[in-house]
């Protein structure tokens, strides 16, 4: 009987160890949600590998940084280098001399993965390669991630260049935080629109934009060292999965295993929105403000990942911190601890202030004692 039992035991983890081998083809795979960013499958998450042009995912969250903080514009016109333009690889045969808008060249890099697109917005960015590569390196250091380096700005083999399937999972977390970003790589096709009026037909390298329903992006890669990559993003009834598969032999294998993912993703996940952003939760005293109080929430969406038919229920712990005037909307005033039904803290998030309250300066404090002699209060 004892042996039986053994035997079950045994089937059973093999069978639940098979069930979890989402990919077969990928020397590295891994698939995350990103709002919580929970890690749902992976294999050799951490291994060092070349990422051949997913590296542009990086190139691309720099771009996307300078735009949105306004350092340069979507209808900023662009010089092309002799540089740019003798680029090998994959390209969009720009011209030396020739200007092209910034919008353009992005289209560039996300659809047709354009080295020569990559090198002219690093140029326009940092006024050369070697001191954009030194911001990507830098941005890695930012996110903390322990098994990437980078030596260029379109992932050409090179021998100290390389990162891990969890790292890329990471940059293209950072990168959907720009969401216009999804503007570009959504698209199977496009043209690119030269200053002459000619045109360049554009085909998104990533096949599962057209074939697999939700998925809206970001970045393959193949080299003959890297083999071929992935990282791909789907959205399906309001939920996001990320999934990088490294060092495949083929694209469709690549497609099979990713596919594969974002199968068990769907089919097996949801999100639980615990709170939503703006939601007036208590209000807090400040000190020395025009106004004694100060409501607050939370500032995103606060979410959990739950298995389809998993119910959950969540108590909350609200610690607010000493707020002195002047404080403006969105600062932080407390910290927010969600525990669920388990007894488990499933979040600590910020809790941020509704509105901009100023000090209190001599002449306030008159008018707030003549209103309320006014108005009988005093």
């Amino acid at each position: 009987m004892k042996k039986l039992l053994f035997v079950l035991c045994t089937l059973f983890v093999l069978q639940t160890v098979k069930a979890l081998s989402l990919t077969q083809y990928s020397k590295a795979s891994i698939m995350i949600e990103p709002t919580t960013n929970t890690i749902i499958y992976e294999n050799n998450k951490d291994e060092q590998l070349a990422p051949a042009s997913m590296t542009k995912m990086m190139t691309l969250l720099i771009i996307m940084e300078h735009v949105d903080e306004g350092k340069i514009k979507l209808d900023d016109m662009v010089t092309i280098s002799k540089n740019a333009a003798s680029m090998g690889g994959s390209q969009v045969f720009l011209q030396e001399n020739m200007q092209i808008s910034v919008a353009q060249l992005i289209k560039g890099i996300a659809i047709a993965s354009g080295n020569d697109a990559a090198v002219a917005m690093a140029e326009h960015i940092a006024g050369s390669t070697d001191e954009f590569v030194k911001m990507m390196n830098d941005k890695v250091r930012e996110l903390g991630l322990k098994n990437t380096h980078f030596e260029n700005v379109h992932g050409l083999d090179s021998e100290n260049h390389y990162s891990s399937v969890y790292d890329m999972s990471q940059i293209a977390r950072e990168l959907l935080k720009h969401k216009d970003i999804l503007n570009y790589t959504s698209l199977y096709e496009d043209y690119l629109v030269k200053p002459d009026g000619t045109k360049t037909w554009l085909v998104n390298t990533n096949k599962l934009v057209r074939f697999y329903p939700g998925v809206d992006g970001l970045k393959t890669g193949y080299t003959k060292n890297a083999l071929y990559c992935l990282t791909a993003t789907a959205m399906k009834n309001n939920i996001r999965f990320i999934t990088v598969t490294m060092g495949v032999d083929t694209s469709e294998h690549r497609s099979v295993d990713t596919t594969s993912m974002l199968n068990y993703g769907f089919t097996n996940y949801k999100l639980n929105t615990i709170l939503k952003a703006n939601d007036i939760l208590g209000e807090i005293e400040v000190k020395k403000g025009r106004q004694s109080r100060g409501s607050f929430s939370v500032l995103e969406d606060v979410t959990d990942l739950i298995k389809q038919n998993e119910k959950k229920s969540y108590t909350y712990n609200i610690e607010k911190y000493k707020v002195v005037a002047p404080i403006n909307k969105g600062d932080v005033v407390g910290n927010l601890e969600i525990i669920d039904n388990t007894g488990k803290v499933v979040k600590n998030v910020n809790l941020v202030i509704n509105e901009n309250i100023k000090k209190h300066n001599l002449g306030s404090m008159f008018w707030d004692i003549y209103k309320k002699v006014v108005h009988g209060y005093i």
